[in-house]
């Protein structure tokens, strides 16, 4: 059986990251680095294990964040941030219910976390001091839209959008300012790569106008692209949904590597198109809502042969991905084994050759 991890799910500027250890041979760094570049590496990049990754972030203490028992359908918990979290069963991820900044008169006195405190990057530097030989991953805590609709919760965010464009602009930029004391703090204990996420879409479209996207949150994305850029670090972004429609738009801000747990949503043949307009990276498992979902071996093992054979072609450009959270989408571990299994057959350059 093949042992998975639970990680889930960045700018390389003509570096290519060799390792140590592993008797002298690749490892996962140098993989990692060849396949940002389009550098034919031997083999795919992978998340399961053996993974190329070490993942680290920030880590605040917060005796509030577990989640506790309500009654018998309801369980609630704290986050850093100040908002109150609820689900209904012990599965579930859970949403706010009630968002910590309820007045926007407050938005500029506010309390936000202080994330350059570096007693709270301490963990993350052992970790990745302890895995010299992998891409060492730094997870941002929250990025603008995330962090902005949870303070003000997304229905109450999307009119703001509109109705208070000034007052909203300036709660972005305080999460902007947190967010990039974030990166300088990874790129200090030894990150590569940062890691955004934002679900930004629905399963039929974006959950704005992009016209909206473009005018409001297109900029903030280029300016911390480049903040991260100039502190020699690649930007890696994590987003649920169809958001088709502005990947070209983050392909060209700077976004390196686009981590897709539902490829078919958009289309392999979409995003190999992008591939050919300007190099970028994807990181996807075998899509997760539907092919995984037929628990059928062959369509799986079809589904990793249409990702390596369009969106890898042994030069680079695709990380084999696993979904960490089986219980949530109902799924059976045996069967991202089958995925797996099927990466380390045919992800391999000789085959491609």
């Amino acid at each position: 059986m093949i042992r998975l991890c639970n990680v889930q799910c960045v700018r390389l500027e003509g570096r290519i990251l060799g390792g140590v250890g592993g008797g002298g041979g690749i490892n996962g760094r140098e993989i990692v680095g060849r396949t940002l570049v389009f550098e034919w590496p031997e083999r795919v990049a992978r998340s399961f294990e053996p993974s190329d990754f070490a993942w680290a972030g920030p880590e605040i203490p917060n005796p509030e964040g577990r989640w506790r028992k309500i009654d018998d359908r309801q369980w609630r918990r704290k986050d850093e941030w100040g908002n109150i979290w609820s689900r209904v069963d012990a599965t579930s991820k859970g949403e706010i219910v009630k968002g910590a900044l309820e007045n926007l008169d407050q938005v500029e006195v506010f309390p936000l976390p202080d994330f350059d405190d570096p007693e709270y990057y301490v963990h993350a530097k052992e970790i990745f001091d302890s895995a010299p030989d992998r891409w060492h991953i730094g997870s941002i805590h929250g990025f603008t839209f995330s962090m902005a609709r949870k303070l003000r919760r997304m229905e109450r965010y999307l009119m703001d959008l509109l109705l208070e464009r000034e007052r909203i602009e300036a709660l972005h930029d305080r999460i902007d300012e947190q967010i990039k004391i974030q990166t300088k703090r990874m790129a200090k204990v030894g990150a590569d790569s940062v890691m955004i996420a934002e679900d930004w879409g629905t399963q039929l479209r974006l959950l704005i106008n992009p016209k909206l996207w473009r005018e409001m949150f297109k900029p903030r994305f280029a300016a911390l692209c480049r903040y991260a850029h100039d502190l020699g670090l690649s930007v890696f972004m994590h987003s649920c949904g169809k958001i088709t429609d502005i990947i070209p738009d983050l392909i060209e801000v700077g976004v390196d590597l686009f981590q897709f747990d539902q490829p078919r949503i958009h289309g392999i043949d979409t995003l190999a198109g992008f591939q050919e307009q300007g190099r970028v990276t994807f990181w996807c498992p075998v899509d997760i809502q539907t092919t995984l979902q037929t628990r059928d071996e062959a369509a799986i093992r079809r589904d990793v042969d249409e990702l390596l054979e369009k969106l890898w072609r042994g030069r680079g450009g695709f990380v084999a991905g696993f979904y960490g959270d089986e219980l949530s989408i109902g799924l059976e571990s045996k069967w991202q084994e089958i995925a797996c299994d099927q990466f380390l057959r045919q992800g391999r350059r000789e085959v491609f050759a």
